[in-house]
């Protein structure tokens, strides 16, 4: 874990103490990182892949069952 760490020297303002600590924090490359982390997933184990893609072979397959009987209108697709 990377700390940007700071201290105010002498008669230095709380603006100047501000832009030095936000100085350090970009050049230290925290930002980077934790914004690189924002959005992360976990990869879905083998297991929740497998049982979610039976569930779309399924609806898949009802839905053209549906398709042949008349039961459901095919729509256009959008682009």
């Amino acid at each position: 874990m990377i700390n940007a760490e700071i201290e105010r020297n002498g008669n230095e303002n709380t603006a100047g103490v501000m832009r030095r600590f936000s100085r350090k924090v970009q050049s230290s490359g925290v930002l980077k990182r934790v914004r690189g982390l924002r959005y992360f997933k976990r990869q879905k184990s083998d297991a929740r892949k497998k049982r979610d893609a039976l569930v779309r072979i399924e609806r898949t397959e009802k839905y053209n069952e549906l398709l042949k009987l008349g039961r459901v209108v095919e729509t256009k697709k959008r682009r």
